[in-house]
């Protein structure tokens, strides 16, 4: 988690929600990072998350990430839960809950929805005050 905070920490400096991510191999070896990157892009789609699950498929030459885990400092939205069993990782870590757009269990629950075929192991809560004061500082106008 302290690695997915160093990216979260990089992510305000192009105006961008800190939240950071990274793939651990099934070795715990570095095979993705990523952190918001939306405003730096105008993609919508650039999120902390689905940047690190891109990395790591081009690490490892495939789209399947099986024994793989997504480290992640804010609980996933849809997209990005969506995208985390749709590559196949064995788990996802995340930090703070989010509320409003959780998928991980806080608002939706996609990752372990029984119609999906492949549901990843989660873990919460893993540095969630360290997480969630970083997303707290940004949004009151501090720095991240």
């Amino acid at each position: 988690m302290h690695l997915a905070l160093a990216e979260a920490v990089r992510a305000p400096e192009t105006g961008d929600v800190p939240v950071g991510a990274v793939v651990l191999g099934p070795d715990g070896s570095v095979l993705g990072r990523g952190r918001n990157e939306r405003e730096a892009t105008g993609d919508p789609t650039a999120h902390a998350e689905v940047l690190a699950l891109r990395e790591a498929a081009r690490a490892l030459g495939e789209w399947r990430l099986s024994g793989c885990a997504l480290v992640v400092t804010l609980e996933p939205c849809t997209m990005c839960a969506g995208a985390a069993v749709l590559s196949r990782v064995d788990r996802i870590v995340y930090g703070a809950p989010d509320a409003k757009a959780g998928a991980a269990g806080s608002l939706w629950d996609v990752v372990r929805d029984r119609r999906l075929n492949h549901r990843p192991e989660v873990i919460h809560g893993v540095l969630a005050e360290d997480c969630a004061a970083l997303l707290t500082r940004f949004f009151r106008g501090g720095d991240a």
